[in-house]
């Protein structure tokens, strides 16, 4: 009557024993899982097979945002040191995609080659033809944090006539690709650019379906004092509620992520501007509570039979 309970113990006596989360997840993805995505021509019409570097890859942030809204220099602030390929200035600088990861030297690698690097996650790219992979490239840096993480650079969204320029790759379909794979993307906004461009609507709409990995950051808070900070957060969220169609107020993080003083240092009390502000924007303990939650989830139901 009870012999399902027998059945039981044996799986758990058949049980294989794993070093880690992830050399079991990636016996159980290529033994269980990949089979019957193949089967069923999952890769044919969602997304293509995941390979070792896809479960090997550090944790990705994704920065998104108008030009000069201060995107590279937020990298930067969080290297305290400058990138190769790194092109700061006021009007739009980085014209590509730059992935800035984790090396013994630095250097940069062009994407033609990143794409057949089998080591780096970012194969699939090659569908968005030469002219996305002439622009985009890989900035390898010699820094403690990027051991624990990489982060995706990209060209400022543009306005005005500028936005009808076609970019000769299909910009929104790699941010797709790119919002699927992230752990946390970061929508920068800049005091004195609070309008929503045509591109930049466009932009936030392929990144809908990731809600939940989306922080928005209102950078350069200290070059207006306290009663321009107050209007300025209105008229951002103002100009939020346009685009983000949801019944909720979208939070909003403010900060100036330089290395130079504050202006009006009165802002600190308004935000955690120069200390613990980036730990809450990124949030790492969610990151890697959510990537645990996910190989538990996938593990438990999908564990040796």
């Amino acid at each position: 009557m009870f012999s399902w309970m027998n059945k039981d113990e044996s799986k758990k006596k058949n049980l294989e024993v794993y070093e880690n989360v992830l050399d079991g997840l990636r016996k159980v993805y290529k033994t269980k899982v990949l089979p019957l995505e193949s089967n069923y021509q999952f890769h044919d019409f969602h997304s293509p097979a995941l390979d070792d570097p896809d479960f090997d890859a550090k944790p990705m942030i994704l920065l998104v945002g108008q030009y000069s809204t201060g995107k590279t220099t937020f990298i930067r602030y969080l290297l305290e040191r400058d990138f190769p390929g790194i092109r700061i200035g006021p009007e739009p600088t980085t014209d590509g995609f730059i992935s800035v990861m984790y090396g013994e030297t630095d250097g940069i690698i062009p994407g033609n080659a990143l794409v057949v690097d089998p080591k780096k996650p970012f194969r699939p790219l090659s569908k968005f033809g030469n002219a996305f992979l002439n622009r985009f490239q890989c900035s390898q840096v010699c820094s403690s944090v990027l051991k624990a993480l990489s982060i995706i650079d990209t060209p400022g969204i543009l306005s005005g006539e500028k936005q009808r320029v076609d970019r000769g790759y299909q910009f929104t379909g790699v941010l797709e690709w790119f919002a699927e794979r992230v752990d946390r993307i970061i929508l920068l906004f800049d005091a004195h650019k609070l309008d929503i461009s045509d591109e930049f609507r466009r932009s936030i709409e392929a990144l809908k379906g990731h809600d939940d990995k989306i922080r928005i950051v209102l950078n350069k808070a200290d070059m207006v004092d306290h009663q321009q900070l107050m209007r300025v957060y209105g008229a951002l969220m103002w100009s939020l509620g346009k685009v983000l169609n949801t019944p909720e107020v979208a939070r909003v993080y403010i900060g100036s992520f330089w290395d130079q003083p504050l202006r009006y240092d009165v802002n600190r009390k308004y935000s955690k501007l120069k200390n613990s502000g980036v730990l809450d924007i990124l949030d790492f303990d969610s990151i890697y509570k959510e990537d645990l939650l996910m190989n538990r989830d996938i593990w438990g139901s999908l564990g040796p039979n």
